[in-house]
């Protein structure tokens, strides 16, 4: 009854807002997942109780808490259930979306009580295998060192079961998938044909060997006379470089490859030089991209390196020490020629990575190995919680500063930018190198953390960002629980959660690169056009 009472309470704590949007289907899997948390605890606190051998109440006043609180705890349910459309249209209206009519109560209690079966026999099995060895043993051991033993070993062999068959199993299956999926020669995707772009027949890299995400890449490269119709000044035709994962053997071939097909195709005489961290499967953010090579009127040139063809929380957990590896040989590569050219002549140089990509660019190099000669700047996008400098950041800020918009130090050398912009915000002059943040407030990748376990994340403390619920609350496990089916099953308009808009890409290059010759309505100009491009 504990357990049902405290899994009741989970089920309607989970129907209240999170970060993102939830459809009927993934409302259902976190209700039940919540179900089934919560009764599992309170299973383990009965127990615990037994166990220590505490007082129980009598058993006329044990019925009547009991009645009491599954009253409570059913009302309670109810009442979050009737409420749950009002929620959910709290946080649509803040992203601009239709609100929906009603939450489909029977499918999500349907969803939920599927999710809690097959979680309760999951549990019922754990117990059963414990037991079996529990009972062998205790012929030979204590009880007490039996029940530890069972419970280790069924640790074991559950651990063994989804790791070493059923995760195998599926990191095979999604493996082969993606794997034909990066290779398939798209004939809608056509081949450069000018000499001097990369995966034309001129080329050192071939245009098989660049993934499907590669060809995509290069063969989207804005042509000259596009951009002309739309900046100021005259407009060159921008470069792009990209290795795909079957260009070499090796992370340090591949980077050696796309520098010498940088130096090739003219990369070093641009003006800016990009170094881009794709994401997991190697795409790279066309509107990212796109939008500083109009703003500096196509005196740009970019170059990427692909790590891996999975999505990025597949390529996070089975090869992320590939995918810094791999972005460590790329900067370094790069960097080292950048830095042996004369510092009149050589191009301004500059890091940009989305998503799991920022989180590998900041790790692809060391303070302490470019602080004689540092490159111009970075722009990271999205980071993931994990990612170290801003984690570092974001809790050393200004204790007057939000934590979903920090002000680090004077802002001479960190700056933070949402949908409002503000990287040209600052006490202090922004300096030579600089690091900037764009993130916005509702997406979850960046803002969730296995501390909202046990404790309130600092930026649902007041002030609240304008992207974020004014309903939303923190409740223990149940909020960690809807911040992870955000960051994995959620989805938003763009300008919201994890979609970055071409417009605040415009305004972070802007600020961040200083382009010459642009006036405020020839600003407001492209980023209409941008925002037609990339909707």
């Amino acid at each position: 009854m504990p357990g049902l009472l405290l899994g009741t309470l989970f089920f309607a704590l989970s129907l209240s807002p999170s970060l993102l949007p939830r459809g009927d289907l993934i409302q259902g899997v976190i209700a039940g997942l919540s179900l089934a948390v919560g009764y599992l605890l309170g299973v383990f606190l009965t127990w615990l109780w037994h166990y220590l051998e505490l007082p129980r109440p009598g058993r006329r006043l044990e019925y009547f808490l009991q009645g009491t609180a599954a009253v409570v705890a059913g009302l309670l349910a109810l009442s979050f259930l009737f409420r749950a459309s009002h929620w959910q249209n709290t946080v649509r209206e803040l992203m601009g979306m239709p609100p929906v009519d009603e939450v489909r109560a029977l499918l999500v209690g349907a969803v939920a009580l599927a999710v809690f079966v097959i979680s309760l026999l999951a549990g019922k099995l754990f117990r059963l295998a414990l037991r079996l060895v529990s009972n062998a043993l205790q012929r030979h051991v204590p009880r007490r060192l039996s029940n530890l033993a069972g419970v280790t070993v069924a640790f074991a062999l559950f651990w063994l079961l989804i790791d070493g068959v059923l995760w195998a199993s599926l990191l095979r299956s999604a493996d082969s998938s993606y794997q034909q999926l990066d290779a398939l020669m798209d004939p809608e995707i056509e081949r450069p044909q000018a000499a001097l772009r990369a995966g034309s027949h001129a080329s050192l890299l071939d245009w098989e060997d660049m993934g499907l995400q590669g060809r995509q890449f290069l063969a989207a490269t804005p042509e000259r006379t596009r951009i002309q119709e739309a900046v100021p000044g005259i407009a060159r035709q921008p470069l792009r470089v990209y290795a795909g994962l079957n260009a070499a053997e090796s992370p340090e071939k591949r980077a050696q490859l796309a520098l010498q097909e940088l130096i090739r195709v003219g990369g070093f005489q641009r003006s800016l030089l990009l170094l881009v961290a794709p994401t997991g499967t190697g795409w790279i953010d066309p509107a990212a991209i796109e939008t500083l090579e109009y703003l500096w009127q196509g005196d740009v040139a970019s170059v990427a390196a692909q790590y891996s063809y999975l999505p990025s929380p597949l390529s996070l957990m089975t090869e992320g020490a590939y995918g810094v590896e791999t972005t460590r040989a790329l900067f370094q590569a790069v960097y080292n020629h950048w830095q042996r050219l004369p510092r009149e002549e050589r191009p301004r140089l500059y890091l940009f990575g989305l998503s799991l990509g920022a989180l590998h660019s900041d790790q692809s190099f060391d303070f302490f190995d470019i602080i004689d000669d540092p490159f111009d700047g970075v722009l990271w996008v999205g980071p993931p919680f994990s990612s170290p400098t801003w984690q570092r950041v974001t809790q050393r800020r200004q204790p007057d500063s939000p934590a979903w918009l920090p002000d680090f130090r004077d802002d001479s050398v960190v700056r933070f930018a949402n949908q409002q912009g503000s990287l040209h915000q600052g006490e202090a002059d922004w300096g030579d190198f600089r690091i900037a943040y764009l993130q916005y407030a509702s997406d979850p990748v960046t803002f969730f953390s296995p501390s909202t376990l046990y404790r309130e994340p600092a930026w649902l403390q007041p002030p609240r960002a304008p992207d974020v619920s004014p309903d939303l609350r923190w409740y223990p496990l149940v909020t960690m629980l809807q911040l992870a089916a955000d960051m994995g099953a959620g989805s938003a308009p763009t300008g919201y959660g994890h979609e970055y808009a071409a417009g605040d890409y415009i305004d972070a290059w802007e600020a961040l690169t200083d382009p010459p010759g642009w006036e405020q309505a020839e600003l407001r100009a492209l980023k209409a056009r941008m925002r037609a491009l990339h909707p």
